[in-house]
């Protein structure tokens, strides 16, 4: 059985980063990603499916044991990846896809360096700026200080492996399903379906 392959997608806040995991996880076999986070549960959200809610010593804990892919705190609360799951799913053949920040995919690649890596960014930051400021939700400062964030994640451009621009949703997911589907026909990503073939097993 081959090993299966590890797909994160990142990208700036405004970005579509989000619709795009969904849209691409509703369309494929792919295994979501879920975090443990120490955030109280929102109405409706189900423990192991949304999240796996935890208290910050639990957490805290959980780092203490290098539990976690990558871990990091938003807004005083703790988000991270455990490890156990991820590499269960990829042990079993199953693709998993991830969507995490900049910091998060830096964390992934040193302790798993075979991870595909899709940068998501608008055409320019112009648009950017627009879809920060269409969602009304975003004060001056916090428009200034997103744009500002974004550069500087742009700039980290050689953690990634693939760089999709979104200006169309739809074709945006439609060029990471390619993505997903020219990494799943690598030879070397084949090598056990192969040598079955041949016999040489």
């Amino acid at each position: 059985m081959n090993k299966g392959l590890l797909f994160v997608i990142s990208g700036p806040s405004g970005a579509g980063k989000g619709s795009i995991y969904s849209k691409v996880i509703a369309k494929t076999d792919l295994k979501r990603s879920v975090s443990v986070t120490t955030r109280p549960p929102r109405p409706g959200e189900v423990e192991g499916v949304n999240y796996f809610f935890r208290t910050e010593e639990q957490y805290q804990q959980m780092i203490a044991a290098g539990e976690f892919l990558e871990t990091a705190e938003v807004y005083k609360n703790f988000y991270g990846t455990p490890k156990a799951p991820v590499f269960e799913n990829l042990g079993k053949g199953y693709d998993v896809l991830f969507e995490v920040d900049v910091h998060g995919v830096k964390s992934i690649k040193k302790k798993y360096p075979e991870a595909i890596a899709i940068f998501v960014m608008t055409p320019d930051f112009e648009t950017l700026e627009k879809r920060l400021r269409d969602r009304g939700t975003e004060t001056e400062d916090k428009i200034s200080i997103r744009l500002g964030a974004a550069r500087r994640e742009l700039s980290e451009y050689k953690l990634f492996d693939y760089i999709v621009f979104n200006d169309q949703l739809d074709v945006a997911v439609q060029e990471v399903l390619d993505i997903v589907t020219a990494e799943k026909r690598k030879i070397k990503n084949n090598m056990a379906r192969i040598k079955s073939l041949l016999g040489e097993n």
